[in-house]
């Protein structure tokens, strides 16, 4: 049984999430409309939230795990300098569609604290064994140049993160290739068990 969702929705326990003042700034002045060189894009993934060890003794239709703070810092999407003429909303939408990904970045209205607990709800029927489940963060951090016809460029830093990885997978299934994931399993699995072999 494999159960693998991406950017599901979390219940949170603490707190809610709270806005950044950057990104309701006013694009205005001459340099509003500059270019963006980008370099230097990594990303890596950062367990967030895991849950104690899941045993199902028998079959069963449905599940809700508790995924317990494992990372205890909050994170939000920052983007510096914040160039003239533009505002850090603005940089990471320009980042997303560098990227090309599928749902827009991370911006300074997201807030991630993970010092707070969720649960993760499982709809699908799931049989007797050992599983696991976690949150992470899929983060992406890039340098840029900025310019503009009538100024200097400048160079800046962003760092945000993808649509957020949550999981819930049995034991039993092959390691996944992901840091965050296998780091999970190795955490939560019993020894020997196939998803902790070598991702």
């Amino acid at each position: 049984m494999r159960t693998w969702v991406v950017g599901a929705t979390l219940v949170a326990l603490g707190a809610g999430l709270t806005g950044c003042s950057g990104d309701t700034e006013d694009r205005a002045g001459a340099c509003a409309d500059g270019t963006y060189t980008w370099s230097g894009v990594t990303r890596t993934e950062k367990l967030i939230r895991l849950a104690d060890p899941i045993v199902i003794k028998k079959r069963t239709a449905s599940y809700k795990a508790r995924l317990r703070s494992y990372d205890t810092l909050r994170y939000r999407p920052t983007v510096s300098p914040v160039p003239d003429g533009t505002n850090a909303g603005a940089v990471i939408l320009a980042l997303g569609r560098h990227l090309k990904v599928q749902e827009p970045l991370a911006d300074p209205s997201d807030d991630e604290d993970t010092r707070y607990d969720t649960y993760y709800d499982v709809e699908t029927e799931l049989t007797k064994g050992a599983y696991y489940s976690w949150d992470a963060l899929k983060m992406v951090d890039a340098d840029f140049t900025y310019t503009c016809d009538d100024g200097e460029p400048v160079k800046g830093h962003v760092r945000s993160w993808d649509t957020p990885g949550i999981g819930f997978l049995s034991c039993a299934d092959d390691p996944r290739e992901d840091t965050a994931a296998h780091e999970a399993a190795v955490r939560s699995c019993p020894a020997g068990s196939r998803a902790v072999g070598e991702a």
